[in-house]
């Protein structure tokens, strides 16, 4: 099959995809944080903003800086980054759930919810150092004049404290999610084994707003969307506490873990930039290194697995989670040869019958090339396997080039179809401008993308 990527109207030129990029940001800005989208997600998302700093960085390291703080003023004194921040200004039944649901500040304040902010209780991908270290390099004399890193270091090492020490739930030295928001793949095919236990909220019991702004036929289905209630209530409901919490729904994520190990030597960069012994850093991305090509790596398969933590089962679907990995620098070559093996053939056709890698196996009986994350190809996923795929190796240009044309010819969508880069979802979508920016200042640059 060949990949056709959808052209647009007027073909954009470098120079206009990075003016268009520049919009989005400027326009999703809304003072100190960035919005994933005004209407579908009015909110600050915890990873969104990691990536979006990435891409601010070109336009405004001042900007990107605030990005970063502004999330970590958020940050539960146990340590953790909850997925989203909420804006009062936004009316409360803008999106669901919102801060009537979450109730963080009385619900988790056993569990160190801030008193002065709203937010959920649940977390996202650390990829919060990873940009916090791109931010600085951007412009190290601001940063340096600001305390940037001095005032970052302490909270994100916090962070990475409460992921290895309070959600190492099975005791393999892994990461464990408890929702499946957390990896941020949210209606995964990867879940569907472990959500089966969960007995869905009644519909009556919430309201669907993503539905007025997206496409029911790209959205997760209402009984997943019930499942997802009651996790979320359930653990409120234990006031956000991870020990002595019953969490049905377990599941350690290579993708997750993974973006913790990148984190956690970009955390020891930041420690080196401070004088200070960037060793415990190393360490415990090593150790987290072991642990996950130990118990996820699936040599078979030829990529990483998720692993079912009630079950103590591998789960055989093939998601592009499994595929992160790449972005860690100390994987073993072999490793790193096989997942590059397997993201270009049959099940995720890389450059040969898809534009962009999607989020799930082309091949899987759970394929949907239009529904949110059982299918489509994400931008921001895809920039992680250009940045992993460099490291070790491997030949990006093409990628690049593809990531740059699917996000112009549709209008910074969310997402697209991974075959033709048809744009699905919400547009003007933030971190797909971010990314772009990324890619297109280091190219201007003449410099390959780091």
């Amino acid at each position: 099959m060949t990949t056709t990527l959808a052209t647009a109207p007027e073909g954009l030129t470098r120079l206009r995809l990075r003016q268009e990029a520049t919009r989005v940001l400027l326009t999703n800005w809304t003072g100190n944080s960035t919005v994933p989208s005004h209407t579908l997600y009015p909110h600050q998302w915890s990873w969104d903003s990691a990536f979006i700093a990435i891409g601010l960085r070109h336009l405004s390291p001042r900007r990107a800086q605030r990005e970063l703080e502004t999330l970590l003023g958020a940050q539960w004194a146990d340590g953790r980054i909850p997925h989203i921040v909420f804006n009062p200004a936004v009316r409360p039944d803008a999106y669901f759930p919102g801060p009537d649901f979450w109730r963080s500040s009385t619900s988790g304040r056993a569990a160190g919810a801030p008193a002065w902010a709203e937010t959920s209780g649940i977390v996202q991908p650390p990829v919060h150092a990873l940009a916090a270290a791109l931010v600085h390099e951007s412009d190290p004399e601001t940063s340096r004049r600001r305390g940037f890193l001095e005032r970052l270091y302490p909270r994100l090492t916090a962070w990475h404290d409460y992921l290895l020490h309070e959600r190492d739930l099975t005791g393999r030295g892994l990461v464990c999610v408890v929702h499946p928001w957390e990896p941020g793949m949210d209606n995964s095919p990867c879940w569907d084994g472990p959500l089966h236990r969960i007995v869905p909220a009644p519909g009556s019991s919430f309201s669907r707003v993503d539905l007025v702004h997206g496409e029911q036929a790209e959205r997760p289905t209402d009984l997943d969307y019930g499942r997802y209630v009651r996790l979320a209530a359930d653990y409120r409901d234990h006031g956000y506490q991870d020990t002595g919490t019953p969490h049905p729904f377990v599941v350690e994520d290579p993708g997750f873990n993974a973006l913790l190990i990148a984190s956690e030597h970009a955390l020891a960069d930041i420690a080196e930039a401070l004088d200070r012994d960037p060793q415990q850093h190393h360490e415990r991305a090593d150790a987290l290194t072991e642990s996950l090509l130990r118990h996820l790596w699936q040599p078979e398969a030829g990529m990483f697995l998720c692993r079912d933590g009630h079950t103590d089962t591998v789960i055989e679907e093939r998601s592009v989670t499994g595929l992160l990995p790449l972005i860690i620098p100390s994987l073993p070559s072999q490793v790193a040869a096989a997942l590059q093996h397997t993201a270009r053939g049959p099940h995720f056709g890389l450059g040969s019958t898809t534009v962009l890698a999607p989020s799930y196996d082309l091949q899987g009986t759970a394929f949907d090339a239009y529904r949110y994350w059982r299918g489509p190809a994400w931008f921001n996923t895809n920039w992680l396997l250009e940045r992993g795929l460099r490291h070790h190796g491997g030949q990006t240009h093409a990628l690049r080039e593809r990531l740059l044309d699917a996000a112009g010819t549709s209008n910074f969508a969310e997402y697209v179809d991974p075959r033709t880069g048809q744009g699905r979802g919400t547009p003007h979508f933030s971190w797909t401008a971010a990314v772009v920016l990324d890619l297109l200042a280091r190219l201007q640059d003449g410099e390959e993308p780091r």
